[in-house]
């Protein structure tokens, strides 16, 4: 269907939405893109992209404008709460031939994928019914607007009104996670992506370039606590390491829940899911966003191999299960980790940490 006068309407202007965007446009295609939520300058968070999410930009043509920023990270280094090693992993080996592993401010990624996906978004437009026709879905917009498409893709992340309108499954269910996000200017020298392992939680401290550090860390739970930067200087007050100078230096963080999607199906008719509105995940193994942007390459090669869309969605279906299944399982096997005293975990990571961490990307390494 490559050149195809295809009507497609991609609802969601995250990194999910505009690499389908970006994707189907060097198909030969011309999506119509719709947000929600108005232009806004994206918040100060960082973002890790492993080496598959390099991959799935080379195969957008983005990897060049994206690799002019943040920093290029080659190590993974685990440490216990006080800051003792535990384990390495080589990402420059782990990765060899697929792509680097690069850490950046995510409203960075964001204005490259915005660029490739021709800058057009509809913003404000909210869904609010999609119907099946004979050969399309007829879709409702809460202004009153209406229009009619081949293909409608849900890229709308985990809490996805489109899902819930296509009848393709509800709300999310909570991961068990508290997380807290923030990033700081002139903290303490790290040059790897840094964790630290604690009873239950985890700090993580990943340079973004420009002297900047994005902080992620989490604890179990499922409320949101009322001062989230006092709550977290209360939990990691032990910690050791970089730590002590990064919560020094944090004066904001955003705080949330973790949520997990997982579906029996991602299609309904001509309505598909992509990226966290089909198969979210906690953030454990950082492959939200790599997820999402294979999903675009795939979906836009299925789309020009096939002869109609319904045989290009099985097709496209069928060839990501696999993949975002194992981020999932492997994603519950690191989370699990948490559960286990550091008296007994520590030890077997100091043995074999490197080999287990590694082995959760195996199947990511492989081709599409």
């Amino acid at each position: 269907m490559r050149g195809s006068a295809l009507r497609v309407l991609v609802v969601g202007a995250g990194i999910a939405g505009l690499a389908v965007a970006r994707a189907l446009r060097m198909a030969g295609l011309r999506p119509d893109v719709t947000e929600k939520l108005p232009p806004t300058e994206r918040g100060d968070a960082g973002l890790y992209l492993p080496g598959n999410a390099e991959r799935a930009l080379r195969r957008l043509d983005l990897d060049g404008p994206v690799g002019r920023l943040g920093q290029v990270i080659h190590r993974q280094r685990f440490l216990d709460a006080t800051g003792a090693p535990l384990c390495e992993v080589d990402l420059d080996a782990l990765w060899a031939g697929v792509g680097s592993c690069r850490a950046l401010p995510r409203r960075e990624l964001h204005r490259v994928l915005l660029t490739g996906a021709g800058g057009a978004v509809r913003h404000g437009a909210e869904v609010s019914s999609v119907e099946p026709l004979p050969a399309g879905v007829g879709v409702t917009f809460t202004d009153g607007t209406t229009g009619e498409y081949d293909l409608v893709v849900g890229a709308d992340g985990p809490r996805s009104s489109v899902r819930a309108l296509a009848a393709l499954g509800g709300p999310p269910r909570p991961a068990g996670q508290v997380v807290y996000r923030g990033v700081v200017r002139d903290g303490p020298p790290v040059r790897d992506w840094t964790a630290l392992l604690g009873q239950r939680s985890g700090f993580l401290v990943v340079p973004i370039g420009a002297g900047r550090l994005h902080c992620y860390a989490d604890e179990a739970g499922d409320t949101l606590p009322a001062d989230p930067l006092g709550r977290l200087r209360e939990l990691f007050a032990g910690y050791g390491g970089p730590v002590p100078e990064v919560l020094a230096a944090l004066d904001q963080v955003d705080v949330g829940l973790t949520d997990e999607v997982e579906l029996g199906r991602w299609f309904h008719g001509r309505v598909l899911l992509v990226g966290d509105a089909a198969h979210a995940t906690a953030p454990s193994l950082s492959q939200g966003a790599a997820m999402a942007l294979e999903d675009a390459v795939v979906l836009a090669e299925s789309l020009t191999a096939a002869g109609d869309v319904d045989s290009a969605l099985l097709a496209y279906e069928s060839r990501r299960r696999p993949r975002t299944r194992w981020v999932r399982d492997r994603t519950r096997d690191r989370n699990r980790t948490r559960d286990v005293p550091p008296a007994l975990r520590d030890p077997l990571l100091r043995g074999r940490g490197g080999r287990i961490f590694g082995e959760h990307y195996r199947l990511l390494v492989g081709p599409l």
